[in-house]
C-alpha cells in the first residue's frame, strides 16, 4: 500500500525535535506505525512489542533492554510492556536530549496514566485519528479548510469566504464516504471485502483490548453494546438508558463507554453553557469515531443502504464532526469542542472555542441550504454576544456560498 501523507506530519516532526519522548496514540489500524516509520524509520531502530511473548526481554529486564539498545528508538505498542516505563524515565533523566524515543500505543488509559505519571515534562502526546478526507484524497500540501476558516474569519466574514474560495468540493459520493469510513487499509479494498475487514477488526478489538482492559465476562453482551452505541451515534449520552437496553447497570455502561473512549472508538463532545460549572453536569453528545465501523455494526451491507436508513442524518453528522476533529489535530493547541442546546429548541451541532471566541457549526445532510437553517446560530449569537463568530453549515451542497448575513455553507467534501 502506497504511503499517503498525514496532516500531523509537521507537528510530529516538531515534537520529536523538541522532546525526549513523543507518544503517538490512536485507535488500532489508523496508521501510527506507518507514519512513524515513514518519517523516522531510516534513523530510529524499531521494536514492536507483543501482548503474549517477551520477544526482546524488555519485560524481564527493561534496564538491560535499554542499555543494549541506545536511542533513538521507536517503541511500538508499548502498552504491552508497562515494565519499560519506569526504566525509560531513568534513562531519559540520565541522558535527556530531544528525539530519544518515539512511542506508540492504542490504549489511552493505560499508556496515558503510566506515561503521564512517570514521564511528566519529558513526553509530548500526539493523537493520530483515521484518515480525514484530505488525507484520503492525498491533498495534504496545504492547510485544512477548517483551520483556514478559524484563522481568518475573526477579521470578518469576507476574509473567511476568501480563504474558503481556495478549496473545492471533490464531488464525492456522500454515502460511499460514510460507509467506507477513514481506516487507511479500507480505502484500497474492493467493496465486496470491506465488511470482512470490519468483522476482523471488531473480533480483534474484542479479543485483545476488551479482555485486557476490562472484566467483561460476556463478550456477546459487549458486542451488543458496541452495536447499540453505533446506532446511538450523534445523540446525547444517556447511560441509564444504555444500561437498560442491554441489561447492565448504569455504572457498567458508563465504564464501557470509558473503554470505547480509552481505545479511541468513541468521541464525546460536552454540552456548552455560559456557566462553566454546568458544562460538567450537562449530557455530552457521543459519536462513533469511524462511520464505516458504525455502518458495519448497524449491519449496513453497502453504501446504497445508507441513504434510506433512518440513521442517515446521524451518520452524516458523525462524519462531519469526526472530520472536524481530525482536521483540528494538526493545530498546536487543540481547541475545545461543544454541542449546544437551549430549552427553547435552538440547537447547534458543534461549537469550537478558540482563543475566547466561539465558532458555531451546523450540519445538514440536505443539498439545499436556506437562510432559515441559520436560525439556531442567530439565537446563539443573540445569547452569547460578539464572541460568536460567523457560522458554518456543513452540508451536501456542491459549492461554498454565503447564507444570510453571517453564515456560510460549505460542502462536506471540501478539500
Amino acid at each position: 500500500m502506497n504511503y499517503r501523507r498525514r496532516l500531523v506530519e509537521e507537528k510530529l516532526r516538531a515534537y520529536v525535535g523538541a522532546f525526549a519522548c513523543t507518544l503517538v496514540t490512536g485507535a488500532r489500524q489508523v496508521g501510527k506505525s506507518t507514519l512513524i516509520r515513514q518519517l523516522f524509520g531510516d534513523v530510529f531502530r524499531t521494536f514492536v512489542f507483543d501482548p503474549v511473548q517477551d520477544l526482546y526481554g524488555a519485560r524481564k529486564d527493561p534496564d538491560l533492554f535499554l542499555r543494549n539498545n541506545p536511542p533513538p528508538l521507536i517503541l511500538d505498542e508499548i502498552q504491552y510492556v508497562p515494565e519499560l516505563v519506569p526504566a525509560l524515565k531513568r534513562f531519559v533523566d540520565e541522558n535527556r536530549r530531544p528525539g530519544m524515543y518515539i512511542i506508540t500505543g492504542s490504549q489511552q488509559w493505560q499508556i496515558m496514566r503510566n506515561l503521564a505519571e512517570s514521564l511528566a515534562g519529558r513526553v509530548a502526546i500526539l493523537e493520530l485519528p483515521a484518515f480525514c478526507l484530505q488525507e484520503t484524497e492525498e491533498r495534504c500540501h496545504r492547510p485544512c479548510w477548517l483551520n483556514q476558516w478559524l484563522d481568518t474569519v475573526p477579521a470578518g466574514i469576507e476574509r473567511g469566504l476568501a480563504a474558503l474560495s481556495e478549496y473545492r468540493s471533490l464531488g464525492q459520493s456522500l454515502t460511499q464516504r460514510i460507509w467506507r469510513g477513514g481506516f487507511p487499509e479500507i480505502q484500497s479494498l474492493d467493496e465486496a471485502v470491506v465488511s470482512g475487514w470490519m468483522q476482523g477488526y471488531v473480533s480483534t478489538y474484542l479479543q485483545r483490548d476488551v479482555r485486557t482492559l476490562l472484566d467483561v465476562r460476556d463478550e456477546m453482551q459487549f458486542a451488543s453494546f458496541l452495536a447499540l452505541c453505533a446506532s446511538l451515534t450523534a445523540q446525547e449520552c444517556n447511560f441509564e438508558q444504555l444500561g437498560r437496553d442491554i441489561g447492565v447497570s448504569s455504572p457498567s455502561a458508563k465504564r464501557w463507554i470509558g473503554l470505547l473512549r480509552g481505545t479511541y472508538q468513541w468521541l464525546q463532545v460536552p454540552a456548552f453553557t455560559a456557566n462553566h460549572i454546568k458544562r460538567l453536569s450537562a449530557r455530552p453528545k457521543g459519536y462513533a469515531a469511524d462511520t464505516g465501523l458504525a455502518c458495519y455494526l448497524m449491519r449496513l451491507s453497502s453504501h446504497e443502504a445508507v441513504q434510506g436508513h433512518p440513521a442517515f442524518g446521524a451518520l452524516f453528522e458523525t462524519l462531519a464532526v469526526t472530520e472536524c476533529h481530525k482536521q483540528l489535530q494538526c493545530r498546536s493547541l487543540f481547541p475545545a469542542l461543544y454541542h449546544y442546546r437551549q430549552h427553547s429548541g435552538a440547537e447547534i451541532d458543534l461549537v469550537i472555542e478558540k482563543d475566547g471566541k466561539l465558532f458555531p457549526i451546523e450540519i445538514k445532510a440536505a443539498s439545499n441550504v436556506r437562510p432559515s437553517d441559520c436560525r439556531s446560530i442567530d439565537v446563539f449569537r443573540e445569547k452569547m454576544g460578539d464572541v460568536v463568530q460567523p457560522g458554518l453549515i456543513i452540508a451536501g451542497c456542491k459549492d461554498v456560498f454565503r447564507v444570510g448575513e453571517r453564515c456560510v455553507a460549505v460542502p462536506f467534501d471540501l478539500a
